[in-house]
């Protein structure tokens, strides 16, 4: 698997999220971590799914897919989106057993490399069950990063306080000085 380190500013949200954070913004330009092979390796290693999963062309193909898919529902809307994470999902579904140890979930695909992308679009309808209010695009308008706000009263606004957050009050406060 990859030596390569994640490039990406904010990592560590739920599956479904953190794939649409391949994209991201550096100095006005969009980044994307899926252009090959290798980028799609990184993500799958972030994510702890480089021990079941390896990756090539029709796999990242798959999450290219899905990442569409995510983007238009989580950016646009669940009418516009629902039909794209549909068709991601078709490709999968959930075997529910009871084993010794208790109840049991598995996904069974199409085609092993349907695997994250199923798991992306899975991990989608578990936070809109969960919280879907709690699903959030960071509030400064040249960050398109994601994350899912696990903040005690629910009002996380953006992506990284250190970063994106500093940004608006050191803004703000360029404002102020500006117009006194």
């Amino acid at each position: 698997m990859p030596t390569t380190p994640d490039p990406r500013p904010l990592v560590g949200e739920p599956l479904a999220l953190d794939l649409l954070n391949t994209r991201w913004m550096r100095e006005g330009e969009v980044q994307d971590l899926l252009t090959d092979v290798d980028g799609l390796g990184v993500w799958l290693a972030a994510n702890g799914l480089d021990g079941g999963y390896f990756p090539d062309t029709r796999m990242l193909s798959h999450v290219l897919q899905a990442r569409d898919a995510l983007k238009a529902a989580v950016d646009g809307s669940l009418r516009e989106g629902a039909p794209l994470v549909d068709a991601v999902l078709r490709n999968g579904r959930v075997l529910v057993s009871l084993t010794a140890e208790g109840p049991r979930e598995l996904p069974e695909l199409s085609n092993p490399s349907w695997g994250p992308a199923w798991l992306a679009a899975r991990n989608y309808l578990e936070l809109l069950d969960t919280a879907p209010d709690r699903i959030r695009r960071c509030a400064h308008e040249a960050c398109i990063l994601h994350f899912y706000d696990t903040s005690r009263n629910g009002t996380r606004r953006w992506c990284s306080m250190a970063a994106c957050g500093n940004r608006a009050k050191a803004s703000r406060h360029y404002t102020r000085v500006k117009e006194s």
